[in-house]
């Protein structure tokens, strides 16, 4: 990944190709697609293949929870990232009168479940200044009636990666709240510490290069009895099949509540194979490689004629750079027609630099930047 042999060798679709738009969609490595054939040949054994199924979840949750800092039984992997965050809003116990803070840098997943009809709490926004979010802002919010406060790890929108521990720090001292982080634009990015989360989600087709159809959960087992889901399914029960399961239902506690059926198992191969290339590579080999690309495209758009959306400064910043300017969709299409691929969406461009970039990828958009700007 991180060499011009390796990426040659793992994606041969890149050949030619500026690929600068993975917090969209990560190009999977040829391992990706090698694990769901054989997901195919598994499948094809009937109920003889589930034993290399759940062998494929098993290591997948093994590495999962090696990513996230847990054990494998503190992770599981359901349908997507808005299946969890919407089991975790039914799962937090809210009554009226709770509060949740979400913030307006994040995805909808993590912010629309709390907004609706059936949700008792109040909800408080975490409004940014300047696009960045300032934790002396979030203080403000906070206070003893504060149950949940949810975000990103990193922005979808501009980039804008929160000071963890400092935000941590804060909602501690001021609330006995859960900390819910979505770490879909950072896992598989950057090196995480996630010690002082309650909470951790993350979606599967981004950074860590698998496939759709995954959203992994985590939750340590601190805070395993604060997560409660309270939906029927038969894989998230404690006694799915015994002689009471008509009288009641118990739901196994922690992440292993939030698996509610049989696991897509493709995805789960896919998922495997992707986070096991990312181990292999290397996160702090993989940020090392792609910080001085995020840093010289961040110094050339400072440069040019747009609106810059994303902060200014890099220990801010993971792997996505965001502008706006007037004729965003025309200079979207021009830098289509010379095989650069960024993001045109809400209203801004958007770039994200992953391991499998080169300093040439960044010198050619920044090129084709300045010709049509001039």
């Amino acid at each position: 990944m991180l060499t011009s042999e390796t990426r040659a060798r793992d994606f041969p679709h890149l050949e030619g190709k500026a690929y600068l738009n993975t917090a969209a969609e990560g190009i999977p490595p040829l391992a990706v697609g090698e694990a769901l054939q054989q997901y195919v040949n598994d499948k094809q054994l009937g109920m003889d293949g589930r034993e290399p199924h759940f062998e494929q979840w098993n290591a997948a949750c093994t590495l999962l929870g090696e990513m996230y800092g847990l054990s494998a039984e503190e992770v599981t992997i359901c349908s997507c990232s808005s299946e969890a965050f919407n089991l975790a809003a039914r799962a937090a116990g809210l009554e009226q009168g709770d509060e949740v803070i979400i913030n307006d840098l994040d995805f909808p997943a993590g912010s629309t479940p709390w907004l609706h009809d059936d949700c008792p709490a109040t909800v408080r926004v975490w409004r940014h200044r300047d696009w960045s979010l300032h934790v002396e802002d979030l203080v403000s919010l906070l206070g003893p009636r504060t149950r949940v406060v949810s975000t990103s790890l990193v922005s979808f929108f501009n980039g804008f990666m929160v000071p963890l521990e400092e935000m941590i720090e804060a909602i501690h001292q001021h609330s006995d709240a859960q900390v819910v982080l979505d770490v879909t634009q950072a896992l598989g990015r950057i090196p995480l510490d996630l010690t002082q989360v309650d909470l951790v989600i993350s979606s599967t087709h981004k950074w860590i290069l698998s496939s759709h159809g995954g959203g992994l959960v985590g939750i340590p087992s601190r805070s395993a009895d604060r997560w409660n889901v309270q939906a029927g399914g038969w894989f998230n029960l404690q006694d799915a099949f015994g002689s009471e399961r008509f009288e009641q239902v118990v739901v196994k506690p922690g992440a292993a509540g939030f698996t509610v059926g049989m696991p897509n198992f493709p995805a789960v191969y896919a998922i495997r194979a992707g986070l096991a290339y990312i181990k292999d590579t290397g996160v702090e080999a993989i940020e090392a490689a792609a910080r001085p690309q995020m840093e010289a495209c961040l110094e050339g758009l400072t440069g040019l004629p747009v609106e810059l959306i994303s902060p200014r400064d890099p220990s801010r910043l993971a792997g996505i750079l965001a502008f706006r300017h007037p004729d965003a969709e025309a200079i979207h299409q021009q830098l289509l027609e010379e095989n650069i691929h960024v993001m045109a969406h809400a209203g801004r461009l958007r770039v994200a630099i992953h391991g499998y970039n080169t300093m040439e990828d960044v010198e050619r958009l920044l090129a084709k930047l300045r010709e049509v700007l001039a």
